[in-house]
């Protein structure tokens, strides 16, 4: 049987509107993660999550930082947001004040935030014009070891605009199938019989 429960859930019904809760959910989210964050990667991610809207999470940040939960700390020039040692005792005791479903959501999106940062560092795309087309050339790296060099002939720019499009939506997918092949591959033998 197959229910289709989307159109019984109102998507703000899991926006939080009291402050408080946005706080508690913060200090979970971010001693979850256990990193520092910019405040546009925080805020980034809270507006992706649909989880609350820019007016609860700029109160709730504030007040964070004014009660000391969130420390700000400038590491090469850079404002970053980390949660106190008072924040990361208050995470795990208060989480139950938050739905497990927006606690859910919110580390979800932050886990797929961080994802795309990684592979925007470590898959980079260069397309040039080639002949009668063009080539689009995939590197993928883990950090400063290079994984894969990849040059790709597309007939022209629409062509390679897709290819680097479906290559950067799952690089590591792309990487592991070339992998796959490579390692499948036999050598062809014809029947006989044919």
């Amino acid at each position: 049987m197959n229910h289709k429960y989307d159109r019984y859930i109102d998507p703000g019904m899991f926006m939080l509107d009291d402050v408080y809760e946005a706080k508690i959910l913060l200090a979970y989210f971010m001693f979850q993660m256990d990193r520092p964050f910019t405040p546009m990667q925080l805020y980034e991610i809270c507006d992706a999550s649909g989880v609350m809207d820019y007016f609860i999470y700029t109160a709730a940040v504030t007040d964070m930082i004014k009660s000391g939960l969130i420390d700000v700390v400038i590491d090469g020039g850079i404002e970053q947001y980390v949660l106190s040692e008072k924040g990361k005792a208050g995470a795990e005791d208060f989480k139950e004040v938050v739905l497990p479903s927006v606690r859910k959501k919110i580390y979800a999106t932050g886990l797929m935030f961080f994802a795309r940062l990684k592979n925007e560092r470590d898959v980079t795309f260069d397309v040039k014009e080639h002949g009668k087309g063009y080539l689009v050339r995939c590197r993928c790296c883990d950090g400063d070891t290079p994984l894969m060099d990849i040059s790709l002939y597309a007939p022209d720019l629409d062509q390679a605009e897709f290819i680097k499009a479906k290559i950067n939506a799952n690089p590591s997918f792309f990487y592991s199938k070339v992998i796959d092949y490579i390692i499948d591959n036999q050598e062809y033998i014809p029947d006989v019989r044919e």
